[in-house]
């Protein structure tokens, strides 16, 4: 059975709103099961793990939490032997524009490798109905995409 996780970091609750939002979407999919972890409590044993993962962060100075980077920090050199090419996908809780943080982290995760495969949600001030429906469909797509075998 496939293994889709999510990581996520939050200070305000934006974030969170975004994630449970993303898991609700993928718990829809039958056939996989769905994990969502904060980042600092995930680790390398959740990227081996996965078959397919959602990455949530608050955009931070125009750039993504350190939290998130945390768990990048954590798990970049211990990941490369697995070479573990997972596809992923990004949502962002942003103050402004939110393209500093999908830009970071797609550079860090070029290195694992892991491969997008879906468009980044970005939600550009508070949370709202329309932010909370992209984020279902992101876990959503995501969850079917993995079930199916697309990715």
């Amino acid at each position: 059975m496939k293994h889709l996780i999510i990581i996520y970091h939050s200070q305000s609750g934006n974030t969170q709103q975004l994630a449970e939002a993303v898991h609700a979407g993928a718990k829809e999919e039958e056939g996989l099961t769905v994990s969502i972890k904060t980042a600092f409590n995930a680790g390398l044993d959740d990227l081996l793990a996965a078959d397919g993962l959602l990455f949530g962060t608050p955009e931070n100075f125009g750039y993504m939490s350190g939290a998130l980077k945390d768990f990048f920090d954590r798990t970049y050199y211990p990941a490369e032997p697995h070479h573990i090419n997972l596809p992923y996908g990004v949502f962002v809780s942003a103050g402004n524009d939110g393209s500093g943080a999908v830009r970071e982290i797609e550079r860090i995760v070029r290195g694992y490798p892991l491969r997008r495969v879906a468009e980044p949600v970005i939600a550009k001030g508070e949370v709202n109905q329309q932010h909370l429906q992209q984020c279902r469909e992101l876990g959503l797509s995501m969850a079917a995409g993995l079930a199916m075998g697309i990715f």
